[in-house]
């Protein structure tokens, strides 16, 4: 069967959120056309069962032979879609037209990967929620002339993939990896600010240690110049450490975060720099993955005429 889109989730022990994102699924104006595949790589709590009463075809992998790459590229083949739209099993769709202005960049036949906003919810970490504006702006850009994204909200042409898969030996970062080589050949990427989700991020502070660190070992070997040192590491963590006080104070929220922005921004580098080990970081991406927000507040304004989903509260499980 023929779809227009097949959206592709990689899995393990999500129930706590799998339903609510199946849920905002069903609810887009773009889901007869829409296929759902799951990849799970071996859960032993409820998540397939969640999937498959949403109507999930679901592929299982063994736990000793998942990497995000490989993950990506078992929902790949099966999927029947012209665009395969990629989501993480632990976010959620804001409107009901998220998959329409997903794909709505590729009328520009140039763009090869469209990525959209993420933004927290009232359990987001407040250094993680900076994190988000700063990567995810309130404007759109359908001429990135960099090869950041983000496959937790992203979508790509099926052709191209076919040609080009993702790297099944990185420990992360497999969609930078991407979006940079099918750059090289003369393809664009996009930005879609209008079709936001929201990430919900329960990580423990070593499990934030280890994220960070496993993504600075795949920006070494994508970019093997890249290094950080000792006072790389020292320097970035004051500056957002203090980058974040400013805004915590200026929203008001300072003083119940205090301990926690410390705790999280000092583990984002310290395991970076695990990850990279000594040197310099010396590539313009450290501009968009490490260096903080501007002294100034940015604000998410919902937009008009879109109709927004409303989520049970509670009703994680589906």
């Amino acid at each position: 069967m023929y779809y227009t889109c097949s959206l592709i989730v990689r899995s393990f022990n999500e129930e706590k959120h799998i339903g609510r994102l199946l849920e905002g699924i069903k609810k887009q104006t773009l889901y007869s056309e829409t296929e759902v595949i799951l990849v799970d790589s071996g859960s032993t709590d409820n998540t397939v069962k969640i999937a498959l009463e949403h109507g999930a075809k679901v592929i299982s992998i063994k736990p000793e032979e998942f990497s995000f790459g490989r993950a990506l590229n078992k929902g790949c083949e099966m999927a029947a879609g012209k665009y395969l739209l990629f989501a993480s099993a632990h976010v959620y769709p804001v409107y009901t037209d998220w998959i329409k202005k997903m794909i709505q960049p590729f009328d520009n036949k140039n763009i090869a990967l469209v990525y959209g906003k993420q933004i927290g919810n009232e359990i987001t970490k407040y250094s993680e929620s900076q994190i988000f504006k700063k990567w995810f702006p309130d404007d759109s850009n359908y001429n990135q002339d960099h090869p950041f994204c983000n496959n937790a909200n992203a979508v790509v042409r099926k052709e191209l993939w076919l040609n080009q898969q993702y790297d099944e030996t990185l420990t992360g970062l497999e969609d930078l990896d991407w979006a940079r080589k099918i750059e090289q050949k003369g393809h664009v990427i996009a930005y879609e600010a209008d079709a936001p989700i929201v990430h919900v991020h329960e990580e423990s502070i070593s499990k934030i240690k280890n994220r960070y660190m496993r993504e600075a070992i795949a920006l070494k070997k994508i970019f093997p110049k890249q290094h950080m040192s000792l006072l790389d590491f020292a320097r970035l963590y004051v500056a957002n450490t203090f980058s974040d006080f400013v805004h915590a104070r200026h929203d008001g929220v300072l003083f119940k975060n205090v301990s926690e922005i410390i705790r999280f921004r000092y583990m984002q580098f310290w395991g970076t720099y695990k990850g990279f080990k000594h040197g310099e970081v010396n590539t313009r991406l450290r501009q968009r993955f490490y260096y903080p927000n501007g002294l100034r507040k940015s604000s998410t304004e919902e937009r008009e005429n879109a109709e927004k989903i409303v989520y049970l509260k509670g009703n994680h499980a589906g």
